[in-house]
């Protein structure tokens, strides 16, 4: 594993902060998005049971699923990756150098969370939003 960010769900919800402390500090906005997570957890309590058995739930960032792509898998975010992991209750807990691969347990479609995304990546999501 590589570099990692951390976080514990029993910490509190920071509040306060600047845009630019919370979109441009270290974290580049990754414990905001874990954060939205949690909060959205509260809000939208079938979402957060469906994300909690292991379906990748469309969210405001790339990575949910609709349906299966052929035989592809999928590029998603880390900003997708931490808010699932905050709506599913869990800590935010995110190799910033590796990947994450997921399969989602509504439509089997594998999906690869990294910092990197491939050149194709606005065409698999598009194909994967119809």
């Amino acid at each position: 594993m590589g570099k990692r960010l951390y976080r514990s769900i029993k910490l509190p919800i920071r509040e306060g902060l600047s845009w630019r402390e919370t979109w441009r500090g270290p974290d580049n906005g990754l414990i905001c998005c874990w954060e939205c997570g949690r909060e959205e957890r509260l809000k939208r309590p079938e979402d957060a049971a469906r994300a909690e058995r292991g379906e990748l739930i469309v969210l405001p960032w790339k990575g949910g699923v609709r349906k299966k792509l052929k035989g592809e898998k999928m590029p998603g975010t880390l900003n997708y990756l931490a808010t699932w992991q905050g709506i599913r209750g869990e800590d935010l807990d995110i190799d910033l150098e590796g990947e994450r691969v997921i399969l989602c347990s509504r439509t089997g479609q594998a999906v690869v969370f990294t910092a990197v995304l491939p050149e194709n990546a606005e065409e698999v999501w598009e194909a994967a939003s119809r």
